[in-house]
């Protein structure tokens, strides 16, 4: 029997992590992107795979719990086969917790973690005391900490799927013509080409800064406070991000808004206020119109197929978005959510 020939679009988080389950399943791949792996928005420094609060359940959240246990196992494989370590690990998150009113939420909040997380990973509350030396400032004395909550180094994860490809015989180039079925993975300016062909808008771009701290932290927990992500990585850096850019010229320029991350979060983790600033990073991440990944047909296309609008939670999704769009183009087997085929942003 013949292996399928497939053309991947796009060497970010999706198009590389569709592209491995594909060839591991026995499909004939080519990745294609001009900008080269990792170029984009995957190309930063942050990665936070933390889950949603477990509470008012739905499909997204009901996928991404799915993703999140999924990620263990697969960048493990990935990692097997290409020899290049993806920088992740499930090391649990923690945030500070208000006031009363918020302490009151986030301990009713335990149970519904306990039926919806299957058990598999734990929300609790404990006194700030507990967490240790890398830990935020909380007003209440109180801190939510949970067990499913990962960090993935970006590059680092970029460049395990691609040796991990190589190996099996596949490499990321610059320009192809298609071969067979063409997945579009392709970013903020695929939702703008997107949008011009069928002729509104299905998503635009939202511009990130980020920057990277020499502070050897980990295994630690990383921290969620007042919208900002503290990430202790393995490779003796913290990062910290992102703003989140709506109206922008320039998508990878850097500005004062980068050293305003740093400042929030010394405030509110006084042990970085010596650490100096090693790396930072702007680029523009995709935001599908439904807030959710954009997966399924291209309209009007046929053997075409869309995998975008990660926005700030790609990589936590990538496991389960491969699965799901290997079904989908192998096998012809349609199991993504209501919420996130592309119907959801036309």
């Amino acid at each position: 029997m013949a292996m399928p020939e497939i053309t991947v679009r796009g060497a970010g988080i999706f198009g590389l992590s569709i592209a491995w389950i594909l060839t591991q399943r026995g499909a004939r791949v080519q990745v294609v992107d001009p900008f080269g792996a990792g170029s984009g928005s995957s190309g930063g420094l942050v990665g936070a795979l933390a889950p949603h609060v477990p509470e008012n359940w739905n499909d997204k959240k009901a996928f991404q719990l799915e993703s999140l246990l999924m990620a263990e196992s697969f960048w493990a494989d990935v990692q097997a086969v290409g020899g290049v370590d993806p920088g992740y690990a499930r090391t649990g998150r923690l945030q500070p917790i208000a006031d009363d009113h918020a302490l009151a939420l986030a301990q009713a909040r335990c149970d519904g973690a306990r039926d919806l997380w299957q058990g598999r990973a734990v929300w609790e509350v404990i006194p700030a005391a507990e967490a240790g030396a890398f830990a935020p400032l909380s007003p209440s004395g109180f801190l939510i900490r949970d067990t499913l909550t990962a960090r993935m180094h970006p590059r680092q994860a970029c460049a395990a799927l691609v040796a991990a490809l190589r190996v099996r015989g596949v490499e990321v180039v610059r320009d192809a013509a298609d071969h067979g079925a063409v997945i579009w993975a392709t970013g903020w300016r695929g939702l703008l080409d997107l949008s011009e062909e069928i002729g509104k808008p299905v998503g635009a771009g939202i511009k990130g800064q980020s920057a990277a701290l020499a502070f050897d932290a980990a295994p630690v927990p990383q921290v969620f406070v007042d919208g900002l992500h503290i990430i202790p990585h393995a490779n003796g850096t913290v990062a910290i991000g992102s703003t989140s850019e709506r109206e922008f010229d320039t998508p990878d320029a850097l500005d004062c808004q980068c050293d305003t991350l740093v400042a929030r979060a010394v405030a509110a983790m006084p042990i970085l206020a010596d650490a100096p600033v090693v790396d930072r990073w702007a680029g523009v991440r995709p935001r599908a119109r439904s807030r959710a990944p954009m997966l399924g047909e291209w309209p009007g296309r046929t053997g075409h197929f869309i995998a975008n609008g990660g926005f700030k939670i790609g990589f936590g999704m990538a496991p389960k978005v491969a699965e799901v769009m290997a079904d989908l183009v192998l096998d012809g087997q349609d199991v993504i959510p209501e919420g996130f085929r592309v119907e959801a942003s036309l």
